[in-house]
């Protein structure tokens, strides 16, 4: 006990005569384990810490309990039991979406106009010198089922890091315009630089997308200028969540407009090549192309997972993440650019596909919470699982014919956006 007469220690002095700076992972871990600033203040702070995410993720899900700031504080609020509960549920839920994925890929292995029966499906898969079974599994469903999961998990990623990074529940890459920017910078690519050709053939004249390459470097560079202009956006001053939306929507419309007059000035070929690209599709893409989409997602994963503590940090706002050491400013601005890198891929090769960014990421949210170490790969695989149920779905509704499978997402997508937008402005 100090004496009377002696003032009382400032709040935090104790850290700062200790010259520790601490990592944002020292906040995550369980009390006896993290190394204590002098004074003993890092468990009260860092249980103060766990007590605000607690509130800001009540805000999100009001049935939510918020525990008392004395319960927040008490050393026995967290026992080993409780811990065990909770990394138990989120490995539950990540094995439950795993298993969802496997059996949509099922789904989208077993779909189609063919009617090969699961033995022949095993067989094709198997044995590569069975045939029809083999040829059709190889050259078209096996393709296509690994570009929906590559491709849904990417969607689905770069939406969680926006929204996280942008303290925007409502950002994804085709809410906040990206999606379009790239659809912009393919068409340019498609009509300008020779991409877009007609294919002549007994049955027909039909329409392909050829180098895709190109179609994907144009394509970064009209997600890169958007990602660039939303991260100004944020930046100024009393931009709220739902103005950043509201920019989206008038970046979407420019960039749209622009597709229109890129069309208005081609020829047929060039036109057809552009609206057949934008219809979005699975059933295009090399195995050379989903070998490169799934090198840059597990880049992208790797560089996610490895900032997964600064992102916790971040949750709970810029200036509490830079007070824990977190170097926001090269986080934030390199964490969009690797989001539009892996959006822009994916919509150069399958065409515009929107909403997974933005479903994906609420739906586990609400199984897993804010927590990045579990939420990352939770929302991975329910990217890939809509898609993969997306692609079931266009190619049996009206079976022999296939739905574009950019409408059916956008079908399911925009009365979700819209309910969340209305919610969110209730809630304001």
């Amino acid at each position: 006990m100090a004496p009377e007469n002696q003032p009382a220690a400032q709040p935090g002095a104790a850290r700062r005569r200790s010259g520790r700076k601490h990592h944002p992972e020292d906040w995550c871990k369980p009390a006896e384990n993290r190394a204590p600033a002098c004074g003993g203040a890092a468990p009260t702070e860092a249980a103060e810490l766990a007590h605000a995410v607690q509130v800001a993720e009540a805000a999100q899900n009001p049935a939510a309990r918020v525990a008392t700031r004395s319960e927040a504080v008490s050393p026995a609020a967290h026992p080993h039991a409780d811990i065990r509960r909770y990394f138990a549920r989120k490995v539950v839920v990540l094995i439950g979406m795993a298993i969802a994925v496997l059996l949509a890929a099922g789904l989208v292995l077993k779909a189609g106009s063919s009617g090969l029966s699961i033995a022949e499906i095993w067989e094709g898969i198997t044995n590569r010198d069975s045939g029809r079974e083999a040829t059709i599994m190889w050259n078209l469903r096996l393709p296509r089922t690994a570009l929906a999961i590559v491709v849904g998990a990417s969607l689905a990623v770069a939406g969680v890091i926006m929204q996280s990074v942008l303290r925007n529940p409502l950002a994804s890459a085709s809410t906040l315009g990206v999606s379009q920017g790239a659809g912009f910078g393919a068409a340019v690519a498609i009509i300008y630089f020779g991409a877009g050709s007609q294919i002549n053939s007994p049955s027909g004249a039909a329409v392909s997308v050829g180098n895709s390459y190109v179609v994907a470097t144009f394509a970064f560079l009209g997600g890169i200028g958007t990602t660039a202009i939303i991260l100004a956006i944020s930046r100024m001053r009393r931009v709220s969540p739902t103005a950043m939306v509201l920019a989206g929507v008038a970046l979407s419309a420019v960039f749209n407009a622009g597709t229109s007059l890129v069309q208005y000035f081609a020829d047929e070929v060039q036109v057809a090549s552009v609206v057949y690209w934008t219809f979005g599709s699975l059933g295009r893409a090399s195995w050379n192309q989903i070998g490169l989409i799934a090198a840059l997602l597990a880049a992208a994963l790797i560089f996610f997972m490895a900032n997964m503590w600064n992102y916790n940090a971040l949750e709970s706002g810029t200036a509490t993440a830079k007070s824990l050491g977190v170097n926001v400013d090269v986080l934030i601005p390199v964490s969009l650019a690797i989001c539009a890198l892996i959006s822009a891929i994916s919509v150069a090769f399958c065409g515009v596909i929107g909403f997974i960014g933005l479903i994906a990421p609420h739906m586990m949210r609400r199984l897993v919470g804010n927590d990045f170490r579990f939420l990352i790969p939770a929302t991975a695989l329910c990217g890939a699982a809509l898609l993969l149920l997306a692609d079931v779905a266009s190619r049996t509704l009206i079976a022999p014919t296939v739905l574009p499978i950019g409408a059916i997402t956008s079908i399911v997508g925009a009365p979700i956006f819209l309910y969340l937008l209305l919610r969110r402005g209730f809630n304001e």
